[in-house]
């Protein structure tokens, strides 16, 4: 079965943060909670000016992933083709995944007491479509998704 991945071109993001908006509608969550976040890296200096660098932080849909790992409940599984999802349902709240998590991509939504995290929208994938972060709505065009080493070859063309 083919693996998913979703990776950011860090250097190529201009912190629209259109992404994080894609996001919100396609999953309607509330104020605060972000299950992909655009943040300012930091300052440097490029052609004799500044320029900022912009950090995506996203689930990274890890190989083993120690959120799953780390929940009592079994609320995170990682599927066949490496999409780790949360089942909002099993979850009681008590955060162990956020703690796990060594990327902190996992969220928590206090008005509904759970945790929240990027499903990889497994719901439009499994329809044949990409995740709504991905799907041209970056204004860099430096979110890939697909197979890990199509998306490599991808990216060193651009460069």
């Amino acid at each position: 079965m083919k693996k998913y991945a979703l990776v950011i071109d860090h250097a190529a993001c201009w912190g629209c943060k259109t992404c994080e908006v894609a996001c919100k509608q396609e999953f309607h969550v509330p104020n605060g909670v972000r299950l992909i976040s655009v943040a300012e890296d930091r300052l440097q200096l490029k052609d004799n000016g500044l320029d900022f660098v912009f950090y995506v932080n996203v689930c990274r849909h890890c190989d083993d992933p120690a959120c799953a790992a780390a929940c009592p409940d079994e609320a995170i599984a990682q599927r066949q083709d490496g999409i780790v999802v949360m089942d909002y349902d099993r979850c009681t709240g008590c955060q162990a995944c956020l703690e796990a998590c060594p990327y902190h991509a996992i969220d928590f939504d206090a008005d509904r007491g759970i945790a929240q995290k990027c499903n990889l929208c497994h719901q439009r994938v499994d329809r044949g479509l990409i995740p709504a972060c991905a799907d041209n709505v970056c204004l860099a065009h430096c979110i890939y998704f697909g197979d890990s080493a199509e998306i490599e070859q991808k990216m060193a063309k651009r460069v």
